[in-house]
């Protein structure tokens, strides 16, 4: 089971970077502009470890799966159901990049409508689930902290180049980040 899902996560990686690869192209031919080059190599490097840490980890630990991996995978799919939908409303402007594109109106459908960073939030659901389901605990905490970190400068940094080059502050200011029914402040 372990290497079934690890390949599934790995393909789902491989399938995501020839995604964004393919709409960076599009968007620079358009005039887009990339924010945050210096910490996008660290996102990576953090993304490539927590692949290899939850891969060795879990085969430490047997690659068992938790006493509550059936509650935890139906998590993972309702979360992949949300990256799914959040990928298609961004279209040609979902990127792992910040890629701004000058005057272009932000997209504001799919999960968009209720808050501002749904794939960050699959993310953060994506480093806590995955690992739990094959017990990878220090894994877990260990990438969730470093996540944390990281997005707090890719939010500020995205936010900020969205705010200057588009129309974000008028379609985002009064959703909240990650959470539908949290008040806005």
């Amino acid at each position: 089971m372990f290497y079934l899902f690890f390949l599934f996560i790995v393909t789902e990686r491989i399938i995501e970077l020839t995604i964004a690869k393919r709409n960076e192209r599009i968007l620079k031919a358009m005039g887009a502009k990339e924010f945050g080059v210096h910490h996008y190599r660290w996102i990576v490097v953090m993304h490539i470890l927590f692949l290899l840490s939850f891969a060795a980890e879990s085969l430490w630990r047997g690659a068992e799966l938790s006493p509550w991996w059936p509650f935890l995978f139906s998590l993972f799919i309702v979360v992949q159901g949300l990256r799914v939908w959040t990928l298609r409303s961004l279209g040609r402007f979902w990127n792992t990049k910040i890629l701004v594109l000058p005057n272009a109106k932000v997209v504001a459908k799919g999960p968009y409508r209720w808050f501002r960073h749904p794939n960050y939030l699959v993310v953060v659901l994506e480093m806590w689930l995955i690992p739990m389901m094959f017990q990878a605990y220090w894994t877990a905490l260990i990438f969730s902290i470093a996540n944390a970190v990281m997005l707090s400068i890719r939010i500020y940094t995205e936010e900020k180049a969205l705010k200057s080059l588009t129309n974000y502050s008028d379609q985002f200011d009064d959703r909240p980040r990650f959470l539908p029914f949290r008040p806005v402040k």
